[in-house]
C-alpha cells in the first residue's frame, strides 16, 4: 500500500552562510569565510527531509524568478518532492543570512522576500488535495493568515497538522488547538508562555515547559533540545496529560543549520506511516543526528538508507 500524502506549505530562501569565529557584538566588524550559497528556508528544508526519507510529499510556496528560486525547485526536485505548487512571483526569492561558528552553532536573519506572497488564498488549490493527505506541515515564515486558513482547511478534512510554530510568533486560539503535535524550541516555547528561557533547564522544567504549552490547547506538545533530545506531552482522554523525554542521539556537531527542519520532516514521514507520536519522535531524534553531522540544511539531509544503516 502507498504511503499517503505529506503536504508542506511553507518558506523557501536560499541560504548565505558565512563562517565566523565568532558572533559580532554591537558595533564590532568580523572578517569571515567566503559566502556559500545553499538551499533553505523551513517549510522547503522539512520538504526534502521528508522526500529524502521516502515520504510522499507536495511542498507549496513562492519564489522569486532568480537563481535562488531555480535553487530551490532543483532541490525540492532531486528529493521528489512534488513542486506542482510552487509559484513564481515578482519578488526575490527568501533570503537568509547564517553566521556559523565553530561550534555548529548558527545565528540566521531571514528576509521574507517571495514567502510574504504566499497568500490565504492558495488553501483553494489544495482543496482536491485534502482527501488523499495524511499529514500537513506549515511553519511560521509564511504569513500568519495562511498558516491559519490552510490549518483550518486541512483539519476540518480530518489531515493531521503538525504546527512548528518557529519564528517565534503569536498563535490563533483555533490555529493552536489544531496541532497535534505543536513542535517549538525552548525559546519558541517560552515566546508562547510569555516567559523567559530558562539557561540550562532541568529535565523536570523541560516537562513543566512541554505540559503548560499542552494546557494553551494543542492536541499534543513536541518541545526540541538540541542535543538534549525533545520532551513529548500529550492529552491523554479521562487520564493526566501523558509526558516522556526522548534522548539525542550522541553525535560530534559540525552544522545545527536546518537540524530542527530534518526533525519535523522525518516526524511528518512516521506520522504518515501510521506511527504513535512517541515513535515517531526516536526516528526523529535519529535522522536530525544524521543532519547535524554535515554542513548545510537540506545537503546534510540524509536518506532513508543512510539512517537505516
Amino acid at each position: 500500500m502507498s504511503r499517503r500524502k505529506i503536504v508542506v506549505v511553507g518558506s523557501a530562501n536560499a541560504d548565505l552562510v558565512i563562517d565566523v569565529e565568532h558572533r559580532p557584538t554591537g558595533g564590532e566588524t568580523v572578517l569571515g569565510s567566503d559566502l556559500v550559497t545553499s538551499p533553505g528556508g523551513k517549510g522547503a528544508n522539512q520538504a526534502v527531509a521528508a522526500g529524502l526519507l521516502g515520504g510522499d510529499v507536495t511542498f507549496v510556496g513562492r519564489v522569486g524568478r532568480d537563481h535562488g528560486g531555480r535553487l530551490l525547485r532543483d532541490s525540492l526536485a532531486r528529493a521528489g518532492v512534488d513542486v506542482g505548487h510552487v509559484r513564481e512571483v515578482d519578488a526575490p526569492t527568501g533570503t537568509a543570512l547564517i553566521l556559523l561558528t565553530p561550534d555548529g552553532e548558527n545565528s540566521i536573519v531571514v528576509s521574507p522576500g517571495a514567502n510574504r506572497h504566499l497568500n490565504a488564498d492558495v488553501a483553494d488549490e489544495l482543496a482536491d488535495q485534502w482527501p488523499q493527505t495524511a499529514v500537513l506541515v506549515t511553519q511560521l515564515e509564511i504569513p500568519p493568515e495562511t498558516v491559519d486558513r490552510v490549518v483550518a482547511d486541512a483539519f476540518g478534512a480530518g489531515v493531521r497538522v503538525v504546527l512548528n510554530a518557529a519564528p517565534a510568533a503569536p498563535l490563533a486560539a483555533q490555529t493552536l488547538a489544531a496541532a497535534d503535535p505543536l513542535v517549538v524550541n525552548e525559546a519558541e516555547a517560552a515566546f508562547l508562555l510569555g516567559a523567559t528561557a530558562t539557561q540550562e533547564p532541568t529535565l523536570s522544567q523541560d516537562v513543566a515547559t512541554a505540559t503548560a504549552l499542552l494546557e494553551r490547547g494543542p492536541r499534543s506538545v513536541v518541545l526540541t533540545l538540541g542535543a538534549r533530545g525533545a520532551v513529548v506531552a500529550e492529552s491523554i482522554v479521562d487520564a493526566a496529560p501523558r509526558s516522556v523525554h526522548v534522548p539525542a542521539s550522541q553525535v560530534v556537531a559540525v552544522d545545527t543549520t536546518g537540524a530542527g527542519d530534518a526533525f519535523v520532516g522525518a516526524l511528518a514521514v512516521a506520522l504518515a506511516d501510521g506511527l504513535d507520536l512517541e515513535s515517531a519522535i526516536r526516528k526523529s531524534t535519529v535522522v536530525a543526528a544524521h543532519a547535524v553531522t554535515r554542513r548545510g540544511a537540506q545537503d546534510s539531509y540524509p536518506t532513508a538508507a543512510e539512517v537505516e544503516a
